[in-house]
């Protein structure tokens, strides 16, 4: 009988077992989390947990602000932008862009280190609400199926939504409305074309760049091109 339990043969299959156990609860709380997305709108995020644990461990203290703002609010001038900038193609995938995932692995070994990851809106919105910006094997897989279960039970203007009002825009401040409070003194609600476009452009680093330096008023022109205002960014 002691001889079955330890054969190699058993304590693999036993292995198999648990690893499917984990994988089907796993699989069950990731369903569960995203099914409540349909009717909760998410006051906290991790991405919002992280940056507080990061003030503390500086033994300083960081206070959210976060204001929910319903799509059909939100100008489509600031929709548009923020599509235009980080993933062009969010209405026409199912939650993967191959096309920029390869066009940024090409980049990324032009230059020799990892600058672009071809991220759509939905894998940054998976990360944002659950996960953490540490890079790793398992925490891509883990992305890559929040993506797929978001894509499946949520729709694209709802993943939309969400995404406007968990992405970062500066020290504590996350979702559109408080970024233009934040950045221009004002609601999202009579956002501009041009902070709009400003907005979307310091995305990748919020906390790094500011809405009047000279690359976001660059990255913001390109923008507003794209959406078709040139003009209207100085």
């Amino acid at each position: 009988m002691l001889y079955s339990l330890c054969h190699p043969d058993s304590v693999f299959k036993r292995f198999l077992i648990l690893a499917l156990f984990f994988l089907l609860a796993a699989a069950e709380i990731t369903l569960v989390q995203v099914m409540m997305l349909r009717l909760h709108d998410p006051q906290v995020t991790a991405w919002m947990r992280l940056r507080q644990r990061q003030a503390l461990a500086q033994n300083k203290s960081l206070e959210i602000h976060h204001t929910w703002l319903s799509l059909p609010v939100i100008p489509k001038t600031m929709q548009r932008a923020v599509i235009a900038a980080e993933d062009d193609r969010f209405y026409q995938h199912h939650g993967f862009d191959w096309d920029a995932i390869q066009k940024a692995l090409e980049r990324n070994e032009e230059i020799g280190k990892v600058k672009r990851g071809g991220s759509t809106i939905t894998q940054q919105l998976a990360k944002n609400l659950y996960l953490s910006p540490h890079r790793s094997y398992w925490r891509k897989f883990r992305e890559a199926c929040y993506t797929v279960v978001l894509e499946w039970i949520l729709a694209k203007d709802r993943i939309l939504e969400l995404y406007l009002n968990s992405i970062e825009f500066g020290p504590g401040v996350f979702g559109v409305e408080e970024a233009a409070r934040y950045h221009f003194h004002s609601s999202a609600r009579q956002l501009t074309l041009d902070q709009s476009c400003r907005l979307a452009a310091i995305i990748p680093s919020p906390l790094r760049y500011k809405v009047t330096g000279n690359y976001v008023s660059n990255r913001a022109r390109n923008i507003a091109q794209i959406i078709g205002g040139p003009t209207a960014v100085q």
